[in-house]
């Protein structure tokens, strides 16, 4: 089981920053962010996998950064440029042990966290 443990969410204006964390017992080969606003579908921001390839939604690109340090075994995502509709909880997830590739549909990830909320104000 891979326990994985978002923190860094908060509320901030629009037009702000922040930078979630994500502190996980063990690291798989493709890691992601996701997100999910109320009454609406969990959704992927962006992955990362082992090897630094990454990728993003449309709506985060140029905005948004993904990073991971594998020595500490923590995944990063730096957000700035806030709209309000990035409004939502946010969660860390990884793909399982054995897979060998990365996406950014919810449901090829099998480990999650249990989220952190970001409140985004115009």
């Amino acid at each position: 089981q891979v326990q994985l443990v978002e923190s860094g969410g908060g509320s901030v204006q629009a037009g702000g920053s922040l930078r979630l964390s994500c502190a996980a017992s063990e690291y798989t080969y493709c890691m992601g962010w996701f997100r999910q606003a109320p009454g609406k579908e969990r959704e992927g921001v962006a992955y990362i996998t082992r090897g630094g390839t990454t990728s993003y939604a449309n709506s985060v690109k140029g905005r948004f950064t993904v990073s991971q340090d594998n020595a500490k075994n923590t995944l990063f995502l730096q957000m700035n440029s806030l709209k309000p509709e990035d409004t939502a909880m946010y969660y860390c997830a990884a793909r399982s042990r054995s897979a060998t590739s990365c996406s950014l549909l919810v449901g090829l990830f099998v480990y999650w966290g249990q989220g952190t909320q970001v409140n985004v104000s115009s």
